[in-house]
């Protein structure tokens, strides 16, 4: 089961097949105010405007403004990461997150760690609204939360509505109420199990309270996800329980705090060891030519102070880059753990025993 918010770099490393340079631009793309679309038209132009003062070819520029003025069709928060060369768009990606200090880079390196900041703050996630009479299970995607699977199992007992008083046929309504209850939640435990196969590690549950028991108890004990259950009520009739998507982000927070704690116990645990971690730029980075490096550990503002050469770590793969200027630290670093299969979580500095990054190791040396 995944235990941490954790960008896996298959997902990214396609970018680095392009030589470069490379023009970053991530900023706030949110319609929600009045005059949104003028609002999101003038920071478009500002990103525009800096990046055309570090002397990026107006061909560049243009493939990057249309791509970010293009509507999200999504809710406010909502934030745009692009990377473009000269050969088109090669990273679009939104994140729910408010991001008020625009990037806007041109460099040897696509600069993506601010925006795998946001992004390693997200999950993708099943919910599962259950009653008596079945459920609703979706899975969410962890860029915009729109639903990828939406499925409803279940039925209705025939005698629920029909008998309510006593006796013989009270029992005989309770019985059969009783059954279709269970294989309602035993197919939504079933369906649940489905949708986790395909990737989420996180369900979380909510509805009546007996009905979450009943599912709960017929979900395997090894199933390959987190479960957290909402003390919530019934099924949402109309989409518009703001009260239920107020609870399911308050979990999703607490799960992204679970898990990156998880990560941090895991450093220090192996700092206080001495082993299988490297901690600082250098070490990291001789860590990642040796194709050591399973995870690596950044924090996006300290590490983008430091500065590498990457002559002076003979080996380093940062793709078809063949810059040997010196690069920011958190670009290099990235693109040497995108192309060594590593996965790349973010944390804090003060959690890295001051170190701007570091790295869980496969092995030690």
């Amino acid at each position: 089961m995944g235990t941490t918010t954790v960008m896996k770099s298959d997902r990214l490393a396609s970018i680095y097949a392009d030589p470069g340079p490379f023009a970053s631009a991530y900023l706030e793309v949110s319609r929600d105010q009045e005059q949104g679309d003028r609002i999101v038209e003038l920071a478009v132009r500002g990103v525009r405007d800096q990046l055309a003062t570090q002397g990026v070819p107006s061909e560049v520029l243009e493939i990057l403004e249309e791509r970010l003025g293009q509507s999200t069709g999504q809710p406010a928060p909502i934030s745009r990461c692009v990377v473009a060369t000269a050969r088109g768009v090669l990273l679009d990606e939104l994140t729910r997150s408010h991001h008020a200090q625009p990037v806007a880079t041109w460099s040897p390196l696509p600069d993506i760690a601010a925006w795998l900041r946001d992004a390693t703050q997200q999950l993708p996630f099943v919910l599962a609204l259950v009653d008596h009479e079945g459920g609703d299970v979706t899975t969410y995607s962890a860029d915009d939360m729109s639903p990828e699977r939406e499925v409803s199992v279940g039925e209705p007992s025939k005698y629920e509505h029909k008998v309510r008083g006593g006796g013989w046929s009270h029992l005989n309504w309770q019985r059969s109420a009783e059954t279709i209850w269970a294989r309602n939640a035993a197919e939504v435990a079933a369906e649940i199990e489905r949708q986790v196969r395909n990737g989420p590690d996180l369900v979380i549950l909510a509805g009546d309270e007996h009905s979450r028991s009943q599912v709960t108890e017929r979900l395997p004990d090894k199933i390959s996800a987190e479960v957290r259950v909402l003390d919530r009520s019934g099924r949402p009739v109309d989409g518009g329980d703001d009260a239920l998507a107020a609870d399911v982000e308050s979990a999703l927070r607490d799960a992204v705090v679970s898990r990156q704690l998880r990560l941090v116990h895991e450093l220090k645990e192996r700092m206080g060891r001495g082993e299988s971690v490297a901690l600082g730029v250098r070490d990291v980075a001789d860590a990642l030519v040796r194709g050591q490096v399973d995870q690596l550990m950044v924090d996006p503002e300290a590490a983008a102070n430091f500065t590498l050469r990457p002559s002076d770590h003979p080996g380093l793969a940062l793709g078809a880059s063949t810059t040997t200027d010196e690069v920011r630290a958190d670009q290099a670093l990235i693109a040497a753990a995108c192309m060594t299969d590593a996965d790349i979580a973010v944390a804090t500095a003060a959690t890295m025993g001051g170190a701007p990054v570091a790295a869980l190791l496969r092995w030690n040396q």
